[in-house]
């Protein structure tokens, strides 16, 4: 990859983190939505504007990854996006107070491997 292409691959999974973020603050604030009918709960869930923020994130997202999937092969770009496995335990780590076992520390060290692997050029 060049560095564009892994510039515009960070900016992708970065985006991707964020929409993530976003989704999970507006999913905590799904049980204040009240509402008699069907209709109008998924109206009050569709209205939070942190689920409109990672929804448009997530958008961006897929933008970016078409137009990476445009300059790399699927083979480098499918296992590269696993970066976002990363980024969303560090979000929920640093910004929800999740804690990191021993286990998924290892797991997300594979995951940096496999995607170090996979990018590298011969």
């Amino acid at each position: 990859m060049t560095p564009q292409e892994l510039t515009l691959l960070f900016m992708t999974v970065s985006i991707g983190a964020v929409g993530q973020y976003f989704l999970k603050a507006g999913a905590l604030k799904i049980a204040a939505v009240s509402a008699s009918s069907l209709i109008s709960r998924i109206w009050g869930i569709l209205t939070i504007p942190e689920l409109l923020a990672g929804m448009v994130c997530y958008g961006l997202g897929a933008v970016g990854l078409v137009i990476l999937l445009s300059r790399v092969k699927l083979s480098v770009v499918g296992p590269s996006i696993a970066l976002s496995y990363v980024f969303s335990v560090l979000i929920g780590y640093f910004l929800f107070r999740e804690a990191i076992p021993v286990s998924r520390l290892v797991g997300l060290a594979l995951i940096v491997s496999g995607v170090i692997l996979v990018v590298w050029k011969n």
